[in-house]
């Protein structure tokens, strides 16, 4: 089984470039609520995970563009399932010495990062599942 994506059109340019656009809007957005790249959010772990999160969506829409569509795809949704749980436990019940977006359920920048998160997730998990059913030989 490999990685690469044959020319087809079950795998198509425009839905990978889609992703890789959504994935680098998830970077970006987590990079304009964390204060810039140089920044790191408190508590720690919470802003380690952006940088994770940040440089796993740029891996994961370099991946979809250079044509590593089944690793791209499975990225992508790690890229957008990541920051949704986390938004609903920050909202929620809070996180480890984080309860500072406890019920904060309308923030602008949040609920945007919502709506990306949410598209990459609707196209990245059916892309993923057919890559998975797909043999490129």
């Amino acid at each position: 089984m490999s990685h690469h994506t044959s020319r087809g059109p079950e795998v198509t340019w425009v839905a990978r470039w889609a992703g890789a656009l959504l994935c680098l809007a998830v970077a970006a957005i987590h990079v304009v609520d964390q204060g810039g790249i140089s920044t790191t959010r408190d508590p720690y772990y919470i802003g380690v995970a952006y940088h994770v999160l940040e440089i796993a969506a740029v891996v994961a829409a370099v991946l979809l563009l250079i044509g590593l569509v089944r690793l791209g795809w499975l990225l992508a949704a790690v890229v957008a399932v990541g920051p949704l749980l986390g938004y609903i436990l920050s909202r929620g019940p809070g996180l480890p010495d984080y309860s500072d977006d406890i019920g904060n359920w309308t923030e602008p920048l949040g609920l945007v990062s919502l709506a990306v998160e949410g598209a990459l997730l609707l196209l990245s998990v059916p892309l993923f599942v057919r890559s998975l059913r797909r043999r490129t030989y």
